[in-house]
């Protein structure tokens, strides 16, 4: 679709520092709305966890897909691709859709689009309504060892549709799922890349805020998580420091050192994603700075798809 204003991707490590960029973006690039891209900043009550944008920073300009869910909604990266590429035709007819997040995954399901599954069989539906889900999940797993370790094997919806897919395909559902529609899409996209010594102390700075912030407090009051959800960074061990099973400071450190693992899983993945400029940011580097190399490519860029 052509957006009279076009998308604008964000993409970095966690704690890179997008957030604050983002905001100095919206104020240079002004009509600016963000979007989230963030596989756990989409859930309400995860907003400290997931270092989501402060209700003061939100203020400053429109944001969206912050906190659209309840933590208790399952969320894979198609069901995320759908509500961002929705949000942005709607608000690229306004303003600037500036598309913010570490999720890689999510991220390229936006912007290449997923590859089509097979619609649904009506024959084959009323086949496998037959079978208990204890069947279907034997025979999920069988046909997609891989996909049925990410599924939620209680919920039979998503079990039958994805042995469907196995079935009409002969291929994994999590194979098919992981393919792209567009391979090399023509697309305005910055990674903001800092030094890994540099990135691993945000890291451990950044997690002791959140400690000080309240993140105790905001886990205690989770109630049923879906799948997704669950597998946001810290709270299995912020859950066994509740149980007493995990002294503070060891679910502090513990926490530090899986997300100075992300973040090299991050680094890796977008090293090989050749549709995002990468941009080096430089330890003293003001965030207006790099908005304004930022805002200076998405000018450059737009001038060189409109001639």
């Amino acid at each position: 679709m052509n957006h009279p204003y076009p998308p604008l991707y964000l993409a970095g490590q966690t704690g890179c520092g997008k957030t604050v960029v983002a905001l100095e973006l919206a104020r240079q690039l002004a009509p600016v709305e963000i979007i989230n891209a963030d596989a756990y900043q989409i859930y309400r009550g995860l907003e400290i966890l997931s270092a989501a944008p402060s209700p003061a920073e939100r203020s400053q300009c429109p944001h969206h897909l912050f906190g659209e869910l309840p933590a208790s909604a399952e969320c894979d990266a198609a069901s995320f691709a759908r509500l961002a590429g929705t949000k942005i035709d709607e608000v690229s007819a306004r303003a600037i859709p500036l598309v913010v997040g570490g999720s890689g995954l999510y991220l390229k399901a936006i912007t290449h689009g997923l590859a089509p599954t097979p619609k649904g069989d009506a024959a084959l539906r009323s086949e496998l309504d037959r079978f208990s889900l204890e069947d279907l999940v034997e025979r999920y797993r069988i046909l997609d060892p891989d996909g049925a370790a990410k599924t939620n094997l209680l919920n039979r919806r998503y079990v039958t549709r994805n042995l469907e897919i196995c079935l009409l395909t002969g291929r994994p559902a999590s194979q098919l799922k992981s393919e792209w529609a567009e391979n090399a899409p023509a697309i305005r996209a910055v990674y903001l890349h800092r030094d890994r010594e540099e990135i691993y102390a945000r890291v451990n700075r950044r997690t002791l805020t959140m400690f000080e912030n309240g993140v105790v407090a905001e886990v205690s009051a989770l109630g049923n998580l879906s799948s997704t959800a669950e597998k946001a960074i810290g709270l299995r061990e912020i859950r066994a420091h509740l149980a007493g099973a995990l002294d503070l400071p060891t679910c502090i450190e513990t926490i530090r050192q899986m997300t100075r693992h992300y973040a090299k899983r991050q680094a890796s993945w977008f090293k090989r994603e050749t549709a995002f400029h990468r941009l080096e940011i430089a330890p003293a580097e003001d965030p207006a700075r790099t908005a304004a190399r930022i805002a200076a490519f998405y000018t450059d860029f737009s001038l060189h798809l409109t001639r």
